[in-house]
C-alpha cells in the first residue's frame, strides 16, 4: 500500500478579505513538535495595504445598526466553537509560560465574543445622553466610531490576548488592522480562515504576522490610523508614544491579563475609548 504523505496547510495573512503572503515574501519558521510552518514576515508596505482596506470598510461597518453587528459576532463565535479541536491544538503551539490551558484559553475566546456581541447594541443607550440646556432646544449626545484604529497583540495569550483587543474596537463600528503575537502567531492564522467565511465585511479585521520590532512604528506612525490600542512591554509603549505623537492619534495600552476576561464595566470602558461624541442641538418650537 502506497504511503500518502498529507498536504500541509500554506499559512497566510487575512487582509482586505483576502489571504494573502507577505509583499516582501519572507517568512519565518514556527515550530511544534515534529512540525515547521513559515509564517509570513509582513513589511510596512502591506501595513500600508491593510490600513487602505480598512478605510475602504469604514462607512460599511460603521452604517451596520448594532443588532446586525451583534449578529455577525456571534456567528464569529459559532465558527470558532465548531472548530474548538483545531484552535485549541493552534494555541498549543510555541514556547512560553501559561498560566491557563489551551483548552480554557479557546473556551474563553469565545465566551468573550458572544460578551461583546451582547454589547454591540448596548453601549449606546449607556454611553450616549440627553443633555439639559437652558434654551429652547432638544440637545442630545451621540457616540460614533473613531476610524480606522490599529491592534498590537501581546506575545503570550496569542488567541484571547488578540480578541480582547480586536473586539471592543469593532463592537463601536471601528475597522481594525491587527498585529499578532510575533512568537505564537499560529492562531492568528486560523482566526482568519474564520474571518473570511464569516458576515464580517472584508476589510474591517485585517490580521498581519511579522515582528514587532519591524512593524509596530509604522502601525504607530501612520496618518490614516486614529487609534491604536495594545498589550506591549514598557520599552514599546515608550516607542508607540513617541511614533504616535506625530499624527496625534489615541493610545490606549492595557495590560495582558485584562485582555483575557474584561468585567462587562472593563469592556463598556474600551468600547468608549475609541468612540467620539457627537453632541446634536434641536430647536423646539421652530
Amino acid at each position: 500500500m502506497t504511503h500518502r504523505s498529507p498536504i500541509r496547510k500554506t499559512p497566510k495573512c487575512y487582509s482586505g478579505g483576502n489571504f494573502i503572503r507577505s509583499e516582501s515574501a519572507r517568512v519565518y519558521p514556527i515550530r511544534h513538535d515534529n512540525l515547521a510552518v513559515h509564517i509570513p514576515q509582513c513589511s510596512r508596505k502591506d501595513v500600508r495595504n491593510a490600513v487602505e482596506a480598512a478605510a475602504k470598510s469604514a462607512s460599511t461597518w460603521q452604517n451596520r445598526s448594532g443588532y446586525n453587528r451583534g449578529q455577525i459576532l456571534y456567528r464569529l463565535a459559532e465558527m470558532l466553537e465548531a472548530r474548538h479541536a483545531e484552535l485549541r491544538e493552534a494555541v498549543a503551539w510555541g514556547a512560553g509560560r501559561r498560566d491557563v490551558s489551551p483548552d480554557t484559553e479557546v473556551s474563553a475566546s469565545i465566551d468573550m465574543i458572544v460578551h461583546f456581541a451582547g454589547w454591540c447594541d448596548k453601549f449606546e443607550q449607556c454611553l450616549g445622553s440627553v443633555n439639559p440646556v437652558a434654551s429652547s432646544h432638544f440637545c442630545f449626545t451621540v457616540n460614533e466610531p473613531l476610524g480606522v484604529c490599529a491592534v498590537i497583540a501581546p506575545e503570550s495569550r496569542p488567541l484571547i490576548g488578540l480578541l480582547g483587543l480586536i473586539l471592543p474596537l469593532i463592537t463601536g463600528g471601528n475597522p481594525v488592522v491587527a498585529l499578532a503575537s510575533g512568537k505564537r502567531p499560529y492562531p492568528a492564522i486560523l482566526l482568519g480562515e474564520m474571518l473570511a467565511t464569516s458576515d464580517l465585511p472584508g476589510g474591517v479585521v485585517n490580521l498581519l504576522t511579522g515582528f514587532h520590532k519591524d512593524l509596530l512604528p509604522t502601525l504607530a506612525s501612520h496618518g490614516t490610523i486614529r487609534g491604536l490600542l495594545a498589550s506591549v512591554s514598557t520599552d514599546e509603549a515608550r516607542e508607540i508614544q513617541l511614533a504616535a505623537a506625530e499624527s496625534v492619534k489615541r493610545v490606549h495600552f492595557i495590560p495582558e491579563e485584562e485582555t483575557a476576561s474584561p468585567s462587562p464595566a472593563q469592556a463598556l470602558r474600551l468600547i468608549s475609548q475609541f468612540l467620539e461624541l457627537k453632541t446634536v442641538w434641536h430647536p423646539l418650537g421652530a
